[in-house]
């Protein structure tokens, strides 16, 4: 299993739980934000109200917002079956759900702050600076928790909420569903009563549909 592969399915066992279902819309080329412009039947006021405020709410600030660009790309690459999280929309995503779920407000500043820190110490400049060769080194640290060595604990805790954000939102948007071929419900083709079942009950086809 590739690093593609192996990142991202240890982020669909998170994404799984449905945290974040609620937070979603499927949109063209986005991720599945609810768009404030949207009203979404069965939505209320209050709700409409509390989204629209929180888009216009900024929370990261430019550097963090590009550090998180970068991780999701490493976490979902663009491939020849589908577009990188980027072009799904995820970091927005991200910006979007820390603000609707604030428990990962914390977590994420601190976890983006860590990363930075160990960056430093280990290359001499940030992590978005660093090549890319850098960056996954630093990836492969902090990505395999049972793997990781105890003083990256914490950036395996950051490591792992980035990673089950970067999934949520990047399965939660049209690209996304395309990806693992998720077609929704479709309606099935009635095509009669089949020649075995009519024989078995001692009827014949032929005169049914000549």
């Amino acid at each position: 299993m590739n690093r593609r592969e192996s990142l991202k399915a240890l982020g669909l066992i998170a994404a799984g739980t449905g945290l974040l279902a609620g937070s979603c819309k499927t949109d063209n080329s986005k991720t599945a934000v609810a768009d404030a412009a949207d009203r979404i039947p069965g939505i209320q006021d209050f709700e409409y109200e509390r989204t629209k405020a929180l888009q216009e709410e900024k929370f990261f600030n430019e550097h963090e917002f590009a550090t998180i660009t970068v991780l999701a790309d490493i976490i979902i690459p663009k491939d020849a079956s589908s577009g990188s999280a980027t072009d799904a929309g995820v970091p927005d995503f991200i910006e979007f759900i820390v603000k609707d779920l604030p428990d990962n407000k914390i977590p994420m500043r601190g976890g983006l702050k860590w990363l930075d820190v160990h960056s430093q110490k280990r290359y001499g400049q940030a992590f978005v600076n660093c090549k890319q060769q850098e960056q996954l080194a630093i990836v492969d640290d902090i990505a395999y928790p049972e793997l990781a060595r105890p003083e990256m604990q914490q950036g395996v805790a950051f490591f792992s909420l980035m990673r089950n954000l970067t999934s949520s939102g990047f399965y939660t948007s049209e690209i996304g569903v395309k990806a693992i071929g998720f077609k929704g419900n479709t309606p099935g083709v009635w095509t009669g009563v089949p020649d075995d079942v009519l024989k078995e009950h001692g009827f014949d086809p032929s005169k049914f549909f000549g």
